[in-house]
């Protein structure tokens, strides 16, 4: 790697030693070694194994205005069994919620070995005083949250403040007190590859357990050229540290394709050894059904109707 630029204005100098050299990114490569990877054949025994195992990394979704308690409650019955005909499918990782609706979801998943999931820390915008933001992370902690999945303020790093969002992160990972933390970084809004590395390597140096592509507003949030840049740089603080950060995409993955392109991009930047649900997640809701509707498909040799399946 050839030897990084200085550190951006508003990085501290006590940041600087924690983060492995920021580099820059060729924007051209990185879009050919992703659409090359994309093109990957599989067999059929890996990829039902590679279905099997994306409904294993799911973190079954529902961020809408109108979720109510009996739409979470069904949700988690899902995604204990996604499908009721067939005991074989494995449950999901985790049910990812909005904070009120927690307690409704650690009731219904209690002893299943399903994770509940609390977007937190004003989702999705991020803009609120730190203090209400540390607030709602120590409730959706009490109430029982397993992980939290917090956002960057992305208006203070498009503006350069990076010590503000590096210290952010770090109080609120105080917060979740040993509970996992993902922090998302809305690549969307970040403009260019080389900010969403520098977002990926501030927030690993910060604590955060996970990165995150997006909160999921925005389309076509979790490209392939993102997700690689995002790999990439857990590749190097791994390389550099040995230390292991667990990646999330979530945002405009909604088949079952899409979903073995992310996992043929993990394993060819990663390896093995992050192919598990403690490493790797799918933010997802509607991708789901087509990865049950495509397990169906080859142990059957025939596709279900899309209405066989529960539609969330």
């Amino acid at each position: 790697m050839a030897q990084a630029p200085a550190l951006p204005t508003g990085f501290e100098l006590p940041l600087e030693p924690r983060l492995p050299r920021i580099g820059s990114i060729d924007q051209v490569a990185v879009e050919e070694r992703a659409a090359t990877l994309a093109k990957r054949s599989i067999k059929r025994e890996s990829k039902v194994f590679a279905l099997d195992l994306a409904v294993r990394m799911t973190d079954l979704t529902t961020l809408e205005g109108s979720d109510t308690p009996g739409k979470v409650a069904a949700l988690a019955s899902k995604a204990v069994r996604p499908d009721p005909s067939d005991a074989s499918v494995p449950s999901v990782a985790a049910i990812c919620i909005y904070p009120n609706l927690v307690p409704t979801a650690v009731e219904r998943v209690r002893g299943s070995g399903v994770k509940v999931a609390s977007v937190a820390t004003a989702f999705p915008s991020g803009q609120s005083p730190l203090e209400a933001k540390l607030d709602e992370v120590r409730w959706v902690v009490e109430q029982g949250a397993d992980e939290v999945d917090m956002v960057i303020d992305r208006g203070a790093f498009l503006a350069g403040r990076y010590a503000k969002v590096y210290d952010e992160i770090v109080r609120i990972k105080e917060a979740c007190g040993g509970k996992h933390l993902k922090v998302i970084l809305e690549t969307g809004e970040l403009g260019t590859y080389d900010n969403v590395r520098r977002a990926s390597l501030l927030a690993i140096a910060a604590g955060g357990d996970f990165i995150k592509t997006s909160t999921g507003k925005l389309p076509s949030a979790a490209t392939l050229p993102v997700a690689l840049v995002m790999l990439e740089a857990i590749r190097d603080v791994y390389e550099e540290t040995g230390r292991r950060v667990g990646f999330k995409p979530a945002g405009g993955i909604r088949n079952a394709k899409q979903a073995i392109q992310h996992l043929v991009l993990v394993h060819e930047t990663l390896g093995v050894d992050w192919l598990t649900p403690d490493l790797y997640r799918f933010g997802a809701s509607s991708l789901l059904n087509d990865i049950l509707m495509q397990l169906r498909k080859e142990k059957t040799g025939r596709y279900q109707s899309p209405d066989y399946f529960t539609i969330d």
